[in-house]
């Protein structure tokens, strides 16, 4: 799968799991470690693990593993690195503490919706 299609994947995994705020950024001209980023807001801690689970079992079906999981499920924050997409699944005092969307302004950011 080419990475604006695996970007879009994870869109879709998130959204069918009533992630929230789901969007991508395009950073492939801006960066040399990935081309999308995709976040999403999780309700609660609890969605945050049910979305994290969601998203490495659909993609384990594909035989697509994350290289790399960073951070807990009761920290507010899961990245989980695919390699040339990287998917961020905030609690929302998270999301708004490091506003992605802010450091990553200047690349196109495309909201995901059902």
């Amino acid at each position: 799968m080419e990475s604006n299609e695996l970007a879009k994947f994870a869109a879709e995994i998130l959204l069918n799991k009533k992630a929230l705020d789901v969007n991508m950024i395009d950073i492939a001209e801006k960066s040399s470690f990935a081309d999308f980023f995709v976040n999403a807001t999780a309700s609660n801690q609890r969605q945050l693990e049910t979305l994290s689970g969601e998203l490495y079992d659909k993609f384990g079906e594909k035989e697509i593993m994350p290289k790399n999981v960073e951070g807990k499920k009761t920290s507010g924050w899961v990245l989980m690195d695919y390699g040339d997409i990287i998917v961020n699944i905030f609690t929302p005092s998270m999301r708004n503490m490091y506003s992605i969307e802010k450091v990553w302004g200047d690349c196109n950011i495309i909201k995901c919706e059902d």
